[in-house]
């Protein structure tokens, strides 16, 4: 992953709230009061956790992109 800062956006119609990615990424998700997973801000520092979080979403509902450019640098398959 790039140094450069990522979006991070999470679908809320498939969010489950299962929070393995809050426990997983927690400097940049959370679970938010309705118990949807939330990004804590627009953009991220990426990370392997982040990373991670992304591709463990069991109804890949958490994207993460290059800020910049827009490409999907994760969950990728």
């Amino acid at each position: 992953m790039s140094a450069d800062p990522v979006a991070v956006t999470v679908d809320q119609a498939r969010c489950i709230g299962s929070g393995l990615c809050a426990r997983t990424a927690p400097d940049a998700l959370t679970l938010a009061a309705n118990g949807r997973a939330a990004p804590l801000g627009p953009t991220a520092t990426p990370s392997d956790a982040l990373t991670e979080a992304a591709e463990m979403c069991p109804v890949e509902a958490i994207a993460v992109r290059h800020a910049t450019t827009g490409e999907l640098l994760a969950p990728v398959w």
